[in-house]
C-alpha cells in the first residue's frame, strides 16, 4: 500500500489527483492522505508533495506524475491529462498563444505529453478546422437514442437492453412523441440543425419498416433543410440486412457504421457478439450494393487474448473493405461492464500490447491515406491511451468532432440522452438528461420533454 499525501486538498483536487495517480496504480493499492490525515503504519512506500511549495494545481500533478515515474519506471504518454478531449484543450491553446510551436511546447513541457501525442492533438486540431471549421450560427447536432443490441458485449457499460418486439414498440412509441414535442420547440426557435445521429445500442436492431418509419418522422418533425450529414448506426454486423439497408438508402441516409470490433471469430465469442468475421465481410458487402454509403468500422485495441498480430490481422482485413472511416478505440474497462466484475485490473496488464496495437494501426491508416480526425479519451482505458477516428478523402463524421468540441448545443431525444445546451458568452455547457432505463424512460416521457422546454428551449 502507497500512502500519498498532498497538503491542503479540496474535494474536487482529491478527485483530480486520484484519477491522475491511477494511471500509474490500481486503486486499491494506494492511499491519497490530506495534511490532516494520520499516516498508516501498513504502507511500502509513502510520498509527500508540498503545496505550500507548489500553490499551482498543475504543478502539484507534475510532481505527482514525476514522483510515480520514478517509482513506477512508467511515464505515461498523456503526461498530466486526465481529461476526456485533450484537442479541445489544444485548441484553446492555439487561440489563446496563436502560435503552433509555443503549443507543442506547452503541451510537453507543461502537460508533460510526449511528443508523439503533441504532434497527434496538433495533426488532428489542424484536420478539423480544415473540414468541419466553425459551428455554424445557431446551430446544433440532433442525437436520437436506440437503446437495444442482440447481446450485451463483455466491455459494454453503454445504455444497452436485450428485449422483445412488444417492449421495442412501446419505446418507439414514447421515442415518436419526444420527435414531436422537440420538433415543434425547435421550429419556434429558428436553430438549424447540422448533422443527426441516430446510435445506441444498435439501432439496426429495429425493422427495416419500423427504421423508415422513424427516420421519416425525423424529417417530419425537424427542418433538415442545412443538415450536412445524417448518420445511423448498423453497428453490429448480425443486424445488417439488404431490406434495411435499402430502407436507409431511400430515407436518404449518407452514413453508417458497422463495427466488427475485431476481425477474429474466437475473441468475438469471447466478448459475446453473435456474429462472425464472415457476416462482418458479407455486411460490407451488401452495403456497398445497396448504397453511396460513408461507412465507418470501429475497433477495439486490447481485447482478452488478442495479440498485436491479430489486432494487425484485423487492421489489413478492414482496409481491404474500404471504409472511409475505422475508428481505433482502446479498451475501457468500465464500471457497468461485465469485464470489471471479472477482473477490475484488466487495463493495467494490457498497457504494453495496447501501445504496439495502436502504432500498428497508426502506420498501417497513414499509408493507406487515412488521417486522425476526431479523438477522446475515457478513464480506465489500458496503457491510460486514446480513441482515434481515422478518415479518408475528407469524409469526416461531423457529429464525432462536435461532440468533443463543446461548442455546439446537442439535443439528445430518447433513453441514455444527455442534452447539452451551449452557452457561447460563458463558454459553458449545461447538461439536461433523459433517464438510462428506457421503462423509466416511456413512464416519465413527460417529465422529461417538460426539462427540455425549461432547460433547451
Amino acid at each position: 500500500m502507497y500512502n500519498i499525501k498532498i497538503d491542503k486538498i479540496s474535494d474536487k483536487d482529491r478527485y483530480d489527483y486520484s484519477e491522475l495517480i491511477k494511471i500509474f496504480l490500481p486503486p486499491r493499492t494506494f492511499r491519497l492522505l490530506s495534511e490532516n490525515d494520520t499516516l498508516p503504519e501498513d504502507y511500502e512506500e509513502s510520498i509527500n508533495i508540498n503545496c505550500s511549495v507548489l500553490e499551482e494545481k498543475d504543478a502539484i500533478k507534475r510532481e505527482i506524475y514525476n514522483e510515480l515515474a520514478q517509482l513506477t519506471g512508467m511515464r505515461p504518454a498523456w503526461g498530466i491529462l486526465t481529461g476526456v478531449r485533450p484537442v479541445k484543450l489544444a485548441g484553446e491553446l492555439l487561440s489563446r498563444l496563436e502560435d503552433v510551436e509555443k503549443v507543442r511546447d506547452k503541451l510537453t513541457d507543461y502537460y508533460l505529453l510526449s511528443s508523439e501525442k503533441a504532434e497527434l492533438l496538433l495533426e488532428t486540431l489542424k484536420y478539423q478546422q480544415k473540414t468541419a471549421g466553425k459551428v455554424p450560427e445557431n446551430s446544433i447536432s440532433l442525437y436520437i437514442g436506440i437503446p437495444f443490441c442482440p447481446t450485451r458485449c463483455l466491455y459494454c457499460s453503454f445504455t444497452s437492453n436485450q428485449t422483445g418486439p412488444e417492449e421495442i414498440e412501446k419505446y418507439l412509441k414514447a421515442l415518436s412523441e419526444e420527435i414531436r414535442v422537440c420538433g415543434e420547440a425547435l421550429k419556434k426557435s429558428e436553430t438549424s440543425i447540422e448533422s443527426v445521429y441516430i446510435g445506441g445500442g444498435t439501432p439496426t436492431t429495429l425493422t427495416a419498416e419500423q427504421l423508415k418509419e422513424l427516420i421519416s418522422l425525423v424529417k417530419e418533425n425537424f427542418d433538415l433543410s442545412k443538415t450536412r450529414e445524417f448518420t445511423v448506426e448498423a453497428g453490429r454486423p448480425d443486424t445488417v440486412t439488404p431490406e434495411k439497408l435499402q430502407a436507409l438508402k431511400n430515407c436518404g441516409i449518407n452514413r453508417i457504421s458497422i463495427n466488427p470490433q475485431t476481425m477474429k471469430d474466437e475473441t468475438l465469442k469471447t466478448i459475446g457478439r453473435n456474429h462472425s468475421v464472415e457476416q462482418t465481410k458479407n455486411a460490407f458487402y451488401a452495403a456497398r450494393e445497396t448504397g453511396d454509403f460513408i461507412i465507418n468500422a470501429d475497433l477495439i485495441a486490447g481485447l482478452p487474448e488478442e495479440t498485436p498480430e491479430d489486432f494487425k490481422r484485423t487492421v489489413d482485413e478492414i482496409l481491404d473493405l474500404q471504409p472511409e472511416n475505422i475508428t481505433v478505440h482502446t479498451l475501457a474497462v468500465k464500471k457497468a461492464s461485465r469485464l470489471i466484475e471479472a477482473d477490475d485490473e484488466f487495463h493495467y496488464k494490457q498497457g504494453d500490447i495496447v501501445e504496439k496495437m495502436l502504432k500498428t494501426a497508426r502506420k498501417s491508416l497513414k499509408e493507406a491515406g487515412y488521417r486522425p480526425y476526431y479523438l477522446y479519451r475515457q478513464k480506465h482505458m489500458a496503457g491510460a491511451f486514446e480513441n482515434v477516428g481515422y478518415c479518408r478523402e475528407d469524409t469526416p463524421c461531423i457529429y464525432n468532432i462536435r461532440i468533443m468540441e463543446e461548442k455546439q448545443s446537442i439535443l439528445a431525444l430518447g433513453a441514455g440522452g444527455i442534452s447539452k445546451k451551449f452557452y457561447p458568452s460563458e463558454n459553458r455547457l449545461e447538461r439536461i438528461p433523459n433517464v438510462s432505463n428506457y421503462q423509466i424512460y416511456i413512464e416519465r416521457l413527460l417529465e422529461m420533454t417538460e426539462r427540455k422546454r425549461k432547460n433547451f428551449f
